[in-house]
């Protein structure tokens, strides 16, 4: 069973993908942080990060199952991983060990920006969480602010605009809302809602897709 999330930055598509696996049983893919990690290989082993090859070797070398989120939150390997997300022979790399992850059994959670449109396409639940950019702005602000890092509100909602640009205007796997999946807006929402109507949009998906329960258990 594969549950494929899409949305923009801190609309909170994360911490339901991880409760959603949780809550059923799967295995929780973050797709952006695979990026991260393959940065984090190059930067650990010298490798230029001009160097596609070498991000395609790197791509093995990585346990998607084992990466240590806090490390790969730092601020040097996310400018790397920029640099190296451009790169096609790595998006497709990592589009195939991504597939490989979501269909292990007993199959995943994965959240990204284009996992219902490009890695997992056939995937039987698709959702689209989004908020509005202010009500994002507000929650990634307060994260930061929680963690004692500095996040004006207003320079929060600037970057957010300019990475929703950003992620809707790319050529290649752009962010978008495939035709299938559910929209699911939580900007009124607080994540306990948000996660009971997730429950809700995946028992309605695969009740109308014929099955009691698509195999999923609920562990919590």
């Amino acid at each position: 069973m594969i549950i494929a999330i899409d949305g923009p930055a801190a609309s909170g598509k994360g911490t339901l993908a991880r409760r959603l696996a949780a809550h059923f049983g799967l295995r929780y893919l973050d797709t952006g942080l695979t990026y991260r990690a393959v940065a984090d290989e190059l930067l650990r082993c010298g490798e230029p990060l001009d160097d596609e090859p070498a991000a395609v070797r790197a791509v093995a070398r990585v346990d998607f199952a084992n990466m240590n989120r806090a490390h790969l939150a730092g601020h040097r390997i996310g400018e790397a991983a920029s640099q190296i997300a451009v790169m096609p022979a790595l998006r497709t790399a990592l589009v195939d060990h991504q597939r490989g992850f979501a269909e292990t059994p007993p199959g995943a959670v994965l959240d990204g920006r284009d996992i219902g449109t490009v890695v997992c396409p056939a995937a039987p639940v698709k959702l689209f969480v989004t908020a509005t950019p202010e009500a994002r702005a507000r929650r990634r602000a307060d994260e930061m602010a929680s963690r004692g890092e500095p996040g004006h509100y207003d320079e929060v909602l600037a970057d957010l605009r300019r990475r929703d640009a950003r992620d809707t205007g790319r050529s290649v796997a752009p962010l978008a809302q495939a035709p299938d999946a559910v929209l699911l807006d939580t900007t009124e929402l607080d994540i306990d809602a948000a996660f009971r109507a997730a429950v809700d949009i995946v028992r309605q998906a695969l009740r109308a897709k014929g099955g009691q329960n698509g195999g999923l258990s609920t562990a919590t």
